[in-house]
């Protein structure tokens, strides 16, 4: 009895020794090395099993293995026996399994991890966790795109494990959040090291159209185009260029948003503030046109002081005419200055109060009464509109055209592009307006028609036309007109049908308006002087002679 329970203890202690010494399939074992041979490594996994695995297990990605005889490493063991009586182990999926052991506690502690970038996959690259197989998104391989990921392949460095998935065999890792990580420490350090108002060196990195980028060592900084320089500055590359180092002073700091604003133009003087010294009102300067709107033009007057022409203070002819076609960019022009508001820095100039007026000019040199040549430039329902010297236009007003007819009728004559003479009536320099007129020039005709005639003198005039209400009569190529009532002294003669055109009649002068051209006519006043001239000369009605006898004794006399 005694042997037999001696046989069952020894049965069941070599089961359970064969239980703790034959390892599992599906686990990782320890093992040791006993041969090297092949590029392969012989290990003994223990209970008298032996397994190959190839020397590049052993290697990290870009280096050879290390591994001598003796040594004891782990394996996993796929399986007990394979077709040739040996154990199938392998190193890598050892070392994958140990790799997510550790890779698992780090992502649940939010700890960065090694590894090593080995490979370029569609969308990023492949990274060596330490036996794990991790992908790296192109949009985190840096904090800037990378055009050449060639220097960082096989350089171990740390990263950080964004997601993981082990079912699925699922790794993506961040070397940008640890960059940033690191930049953000950076920044902070370096920010703590600025005040505003601190001026420091810096290197231009980037260029924009709004400005420059500036690194202050680790921590950029944004220069505004507007901070550069006092004077207008169209784009940044005018000023720096990238790589290059300039002193810049820090003008704020956003502690919250680490953003710093940086100036250069903060380092130098304030032209304006000689500016009221420098441009006193009223003073003519010479400056350079910068740039051009609708609204007018912008001239510098020196670095850091721009003022601007307005549009209406450009030209004292050109009223509606864009600026870009009286001045244009770069241009030298000389301008005055007519204000200056200092708390908005603003400066108004003016270019045509570099120029005489030329309505003024005008004035000088064509007294009213001046006779005149010009162009018609224009006609409009009140007259005509006739260009002058000096670039400037004079008007004719309709009733300034012609003596004989209606304006409306008179100004049908002409048409632009005429050449035409008028005579300078008034010229209003303030208001900007010069009265001309056509018809008198006709008044020196006038002058010369009514030369010797006076008033109470007797003309011969040629009938030109009968009407209802008297005749038209014409002396000396003047028109006038006799009314019925002073046809004759009798009232049956006053009547005009007794009268046929192109019949010669004498006329005693009422009155003479040379402004107006015109003669005052009257056949009665003629007969009325001739019969009073008659009977002082031939005798009196009181005297016992008729009338009748009186005038034909005067006319006998006279014949």
């Amino acid at each position: 009895m005694a042997k037999l329970a001696s046989m069952e203890d020894f049965e069941a202690m070599l089961n359970e020794s064969l239980e703790i010494d034959t390892p599992s399939e599906g686990s990782v074992v320890k093992g040791k090395v006993i041969a090297i041979e092949a590029g392969q490594a012989i290990i003994d996994v223990g209970y008298k099993m032996e397994g190959r695995v190839d020397l590049k297990e052993f290697a990290h990605p870009g280096e050879e293995a290390k591994l001598s005889v003796g040594d004891e490493v782990e394996v996993y063991l796929d399986r007990v026996e394979n077709a040739r009586g040996e154990a199938s182990i392998s190193r890598e999926k050892a070392r994958r399994e140990e790799a997510w052991d550790r890779l698992e506690k780090a992502y649940a502690a939010e700890e960065r991890v090694e590894g090593a970038i080995f490979g370029r996959v569609k969308g990023g690259f492949t990274v060596d966790l330490g036996g794990a197989v991790a992908f790296l998104p192109g949009s985190q391989v840096d904090v800037r795109p990378v055009r050449d990921a060639g220097p960082l392949m096989g350089l171990k460095q740390p990263f950080q494990i964004l997601k993981m998935d082990r079912r699925r065999g699922n790794i993506v890792v961040s070397r940008r959040a640890i960059l940033e990580e690191s930049r953000a420490e950076q920044r902070a350090e370096v920010i703590a090291n600025l005040h505003e108002g601190q001026a420091v060196d810096g290197v231009v990195k980037n260029i924009t159209e709004y400005g420059a980028f500036v690194d202050l060592g680790g921590v950029d900084g944004l220069l505004h185009v507007t901070d550069m320089a006092w004077r207008r500055v169209n784009h940044p590359s005018e000023i720096v260029s990238i790589g290059e180092t300039v002193k810049v002073q820090v003008i704020k700091i956003n502690k919250e948003t680490h953003r710093i604003s940086l100036g250069m133009k903060q380092l130098q003087a304030d032209p304006w503030d000689t500016v009221v010294r420098k441009f006193p009102i009223g003073s003519v300067h010479r400056g350079r046109v910068t740039n051009i709107t609708d609204y007018g033009a912008f001239v510098e007057l020196e670095a850091g002081v721009e003022g601007l022409v307005h549009v209406s203070e450009m030209s004292w002819t050109k009223k509606n005419v864009h600026p870009g076609k009286i001045v244009s960019t770069s241009q030298e022009v000389d301008v005055m200055v007519l204000e200056i508001d200092e708390q908005k820095r603003r400066v108004s100039l003016g270019l045509k109060q570099t120029m005489r007026n030329p309505w003024e000019v005008f004035a000088e040199t064509h007294p009213p009464g001046t006779q005149i040549e010009g162009e018609v430039k224009n006609i409009t329902e009140f007259g005509l509109f006739v260009g002058l010297e000096g670039d400037i236009d004079g008007m004719v007003h309709l009733s300034d055209i012609s003596w004989d007819q209606r304006g409306e009728d008179a100004i049908q004559d002409f048409r632009k592009g005429d050449t035409v003479r008028a005579v300078v009536q008034d010229v209003d320099s303030e208001k900007e307006r010069i009265s001309l007129s056509i018809k008198a020039l006709e008044n020196e005709g006038m002058a010369e028609a009514v030369e010797g005639v006076k008033r109470g003198s007797v003309v011969t005039t040629t009938i030109t036309a009968i009407e209802d209400g008297g005749i038209e009569v014409e002396y000396n190529g003047m028109k006038a007109f006799i009314r019925r009532s002073d046809l004759a002294r009798d009232r049956q003669d006053q009547r005009p049908e007794r009268f046929q055109v192109g019949d010669h009649v004498d006329a005693r002068v009422t009155n003479v308006d040379a402004k107006t051209r015109r003669l005052g006519l009257s056949i009665k006043a003629r007969e009325i002087a001739e019969e009073k001239e008659a009977v002082e000369q031939y005798g009196s009605s009181d005297s016992g002679a008729s009338l009748g006898d009186i005038l034909g004794a005067a006319l006998k006399n006279r014949g």
